[in-house]
């Protein structure tokens, strides 16, 4: 039966010495086997992982996560894939600020319509006259087009080209709008890039310009052009405009979106400028959190070596379900065949409460991130045993009662989907607390409508055993769910995700203890 360790032990009992030289010595190996497999086989997937933990930590102030972010875009290395992601997210979500810096610099757009694409981009911005209810409805290019020609019709409208046999005056569009549908805009642009340049400084096109909808004609040419006032120019309202994105966006968003162009020496750089920000406060110690837990051992351990280490971390510490799915995904037999090895080996070793009192003490005396290391190993070797040795109802019921964790029934059933992964299912039936407690019936008639399935009253500890037939309603027959006294009865857990809760709630447990000796 796997033991848990969840009993606080007799900090002063060294009988268990020669034991945890041994537990130490094969989660060392351990380390060196997974390690050697996330940094060959899996490193892309644990990179990703990292990341997500990141994104996860709550800590962070808006201030700080700008600085953070600053700090990186401002390197001396020109991060142009990261400032370039970053506008893509400002271009989408805030089109009017960037709208607003070219606006101030419309006369640069005279060169974004020749050309080429010329005839594209023209079209796209400037042939939106649209004829709408008896009257005439402008796109913002059309609108600035036709405003400032009737202002300064006397030195454009000679430039205006017609689709007809003759031109149209000023006064006879101004009294027929609808005559604009008549224009040749094409030649009519050409001819404002070739005769009229106040047109590209006007205010009239200036002001088609602020929203930001000019962005959507060629996304790739505008962040080429911001990208260079940023580090071509320094200019500052761009920087300005960045800067506030950053404090306004949660540190979540920004994670998620902005590490895609992060490459390991870069995010490595991110996790040192990281330590200094962090500072998990939080009361009572959410150590059950995984994002949590790494800002414990960010914020305790500012040097956490080599990147390998931290992918290594965070994969023991947070990503325990995701490392064994992966293992078996990549099929990597011999780094199984180790790892089984290795665990059994740990199994084989007695385990009493004072077990892991012993690894604690002695890693204390060493180093933190040496303890939090072998804290996460041991909690992935419950989470590797609980998935491999406990299947059935009754090797979980009676793992709850070697580790004094109570438990009920729960009232939900659990349904599997075809990723593995567990949901829940509201039940009419009344399961009881696995201590024996009799359910009351009180004024319940039995002549109400015929349930869907039937029971015996007086069953104890037993689940019902659907037939086949449920298979249809997708009940699964060798599932049951539990209501626990690790998280105050709050949560309806399945044998599916038992591995991960207990094994989390484990490492909880045992991080609050050596939090305790750290704040003594």
């Amino acid at each position: 039966m796997v033991y848990l360790f969840l009993r606080e032990p007799i900090w002063n009992d060294d009988r268990d010495n020669v034991d945890a030289k041994m537990r130490i010595s094969l989660l060392n190996k351990l380390e060196y086997v997974i390690k050697s497999f996330l940094m060959s086989e899996g490193r892309s997937q644990a990179h990703f992982w990292l990341c997500d933990t990141i994104a996860g930590i709550s800590s962070i102030s808006r201030q700080h996560q700008c600085e953070l972010f600053m700090n990186l875009l401002r390197s001396k290395t020109l991060r142009r894939g990261l400032a370039s992601q970053l506008l893509q997210m400002i271009f989408e979500k805030r089109p009017h600020k960037a709208g607003s810096i070219i606006a101030k610099r419309s006369h640069v757009l005279e060169k974004f319509f020749e050309g080429k694409l010329n005839p594209m981009r023209i079209s796209q911005w400037f042939a939106n006259f649209e004829a709408s209810g008896g009257g005439l409805e402008h796109g913002k290019g059309a609108k600035a087009l036709s405003q400032f020609a009737f202002i300064n019709r006397d030195i454009c409208w000679e430039e205006l080209e017609w689709k007809g046999k003759h031109g149209q005056s000023p006064a006879v569009v101004a009294t027929k709008p609808h005559y604009f549908l008549d224009l040749d805009v094409q030649r009519t642009v050409e001819n404002f890039l070739e005769n009229v340049p106040e047109f590209w400084s006007s205010s009239e096109f200036s002001e088609s310009l602020k929203d930001g909808e000019i962005l959507l004609i060629d996304r790739n040419f505008f962040l080429e052009y911001f990208v260079d006032l940023m580090y071509k120019k320094d200019s500052r309202d761009v920087w300005e405009v960045i800067t506030e994105f950053l404090k306004e966006e949660s540190f979540s968003y920004l994670c998620r979106h902005l590490f895609v162009t992060l490459d390991e020496r870069d995010l490595c750089r991110f996790l040192g400028l990281l330590c200094k920000f962090v500072n998990p406060g939080m009361e009572p110690k959410d150590f059950s959190n995984s994002s949590f837990l790494f800002e414990v051992v960010l914020s305790k351990c500012k040097d956490c070596g080599s990147f390998d280490q931290i992918l290594l971390l965070d994969a023991v510490l947070s990503k325990k379900r995701e490392l064994l799915n992966l293992l078996r995904d990549e099929d990597s037999k011999e780094a199984q065949a180790e790892i089984k090895d290795i665990v059994l080996q740990i199994s084989a070793i007695p385990a009493n409460d004072n077990s892991l009192a012993s690894i604690i003490k002695e890693c204390v005396e060493t180093k933190t991130i040496e303890a939090i290391k072998l804290l996460g190993l041991e909690s992935w070797v419950l989470y590797y045993r609980l998935s491999e040795e406990c299947q059935t109802l009754e090797s979980w019921e009676s793992l709850f009662r070697t580790n004094a964790i109570s438990f009920r029934k729960s009232q939900k059933y659990a349904f599997v989907n075809d990723k593995g992964l567990s949901e829940e299912s509201d039940s009419d039936l009344d399961h009881g607390v696995s201590s024996k407690i009799k359910r009351k019936r009180k004024g319940r008639s039995r002549k109400k409508k015929k349930r869907k399935f039937d029971y015996d009253d007086n069953y104890d500890d037993e689940f019902l055993d659907f037939d086949t037939s449920n298979d249809r309603l997708g009940l699964q027959s060798n599932v049951g769910s539990w209501l626990l006294s690790t998280d105050g009865y709050s949560v309806s857990w399945n044998i599916v995700d038992l591995p991960e809760h207990l094994s989390k709630h484990c490492l909880s447990t045992w991080m609050r203890w050596i939090s305790a000796m750290w704040d003594a």
